[in-house]
């Protein structure tokens, strides 16, 4: 019971802080932080990373061009705006001897952003636990399983980064942390780890149904990967 008390409490703060943020406050944190140290954090976890991805999931099969494109375009925006920021400011440090405070920050957090997008995309691609060429001369009972074991243990591994992600940017807005040089509050990009991590969850439930499709079908089950293909 009070794993579900705890469970609905996250939820309830979640709720309160996206209305407090939305109203142009800056939210209060301090009871998810409070409720994120207890176990209901992990039964909350679980229902995220399950409950969330499939329902990412659904969003993506309902929507071509967001499946296609939502990460990718969070890659290439979180990359180009690194590049300009590092561009720009080994300029204005080398020529004009002065650099704004935030020039060394923000690339890192936007580096955070690109990085997790681009391992849930790649997730849908295969290019990570992978190991096609060992798989593909295994028989097909074995593969099948195998892709089984790549989902529980993405899943396992969703639901150990969206419950530990989500307490530190707790932690992080609890202590009112800013970025160096702005009036940001750094759990704004802290945010997108569970984020991404709730994408990739909706990743895997595409894989695991292809996969279950392929396997009632008689289509090949394993595939060689490739970096950045489709």
């Amino acid at each position: 019971m009070e794993l579900i008390t705890g469970t609905g409490a996250i939820f309830a703060a979640f709720g309160s802080i996206i209305a407090d943020v939305l109203t142009g406050g800056e939210g209060d944190f301090n009871t998810l932080r409070r409720e994120m140290l207890g176990n209901a954090a992990w039964l909350w976890g679980l229902i995220m990373t399950l409950g969330g991805g499939f329902l990412v999931s659904l969003v993506y099969r309902a929507s071509g061009w967001i499946e296609r494109n939502l990460e990718p375009t969070l890659m290439v925006v979180a990359y180009l705006s690194i590049g300009a920021i590092i561009f720009i400011e080994v300029i204005r440090r080398f020529v004009f001897s002065e650099q704004f405070p935030w020039s060394t920050t923000i690339p890192g957090y936007l580096f955070l952003i690109m990085t997790w997008t681009g391992c849930s995309y790649n997730v849908r691609l295969r290019t990570h636990l992978s190991f096609s060429e060992f798989r593909s001369k295994m028989p097909r009972g074995a593969q099948f399983g195998l892709l089984i074991l790549d989902a529980v243990l993405w899943w396992g591994i969703c639901l150990l980064v969206i419950v530990t992600a989500t307490f530190v940017t707790a932690n992080s807005g609890n202590n009112y942390s800013l970025i160096t040089g702005t009036d940001w509050f750094t759990w704004w990009f802290l945010i997108s780890l569970p984020i991404a991590f709730v994408l990739l969850s909706g990743r895997v439930f595409q894989n695991l149904r292809d996969d279950i499709r392929k396997y009632r079908t008689g289509e090949k089950m394993i595939e060689q990967a490739v970096l950045g293909g489709q």
